[in-house]
């Protein structure tokens, strides 16, 4: 059976109301990426960092899926081992769809978890504030522990799954990213099929190397798109 990676960012949570990092209403708007979400910002601004990371907890507590995760959800239920979901985003929505945690992959990070940045062990701390634990520090060894998030100059670790995933599928479909962080249209070259879904085009991708392209919502693309998979993972 053909493979299919689904790769989503930013765009696809936008519609449940969930603020990005770019755009008019971004999350930059408002803080210094340098003093809380960059490599080092636990050590020289700690606090500010830890209070950013618990309001971006918080803010997600009530947020809802949309259309387009609940489709991508049903799809990788149907057909399991066909389809890998990866995800530049932080949030919990595809695990609010019905998606458990380890059929999806959050490539930087996730939200709900904290490290300890000792023995690298993973909390699922849901919506709370870090500093409002039960134990201030690691349980297992008293490691400090930080968001489980990938910061701006820190390695990635689970770029590891995507690499594995871009050398298998037969066809990748990218969702809502503005391809500032990923190079998508290199991904597009690298599958024989492509699907590109962004509200608007991007300077940073070269929508000719991809076989299918919507400008659209992601709510209002997702059910061609699904169409779409289905008749290819069929053939």
């Amino acid at each position: 059976m053909p493979k299919v990676l689904i790769l989503s960012g930013a765009g696809i949570s936008a519609e449940s109301g969930i603020s990005t990092f770019r755009g008019g209403d971004g999350l930059w708007e408002n803080h210094n990426i340098q003093e809380i979400c960059t490599a080092g910002c636990l050590d020289t601004n700690a606090e500010a960092t830890k209070k950013f990371y618990d309001a971006r907890r918080a803010d997600i507590k009530d947020k809802e899926p949309n259309h387009a995760h609940k489709t991508i959800v049903e799809l990788k239920q149907r057909f399991p081992h066909a389809i890998s979901v990866l995800t530049q985003n932080v949030d919990d929505l595809f695990e609010k769809a019905g998606m458990q945690r380890d059929e999806i992959v959050h490539l930087h990070g996730f939200l709900r978890e904290l490290r300890c940045r000792e023995c690298a062990m993973v909390l699922d701390i849901a919506y709370g504030a870090q500093d409002a634990l039960t134990y201030k520090r690691c349980p297992s060894c008293h490691g400090e522990l930080r968001p489980n998030i990938v910061f701006f100059g820190e390695a990635a670790p689970e770029y590891e799954k995507l690499i594995h995933a871009l050398n298998e599928c037969d066809l990748i479909v990218v969702i809502g990213t503005s391809g500032n962080v990923l190079d998508v249209t290199y991904f597009a070259q690298l599958s024989e099929y492509s699907i590109l879904n962004n509200l608007e085009p991007s300077d940073a991708i070269d929508d000719r190397y991809f076989t299918k392209v919507y400008y659209s919502k992601a709510t209002e693309a997702i059910d061609s798109i699904a169409e779409y998979i289905e008749e290819f993972l069929k053939e």
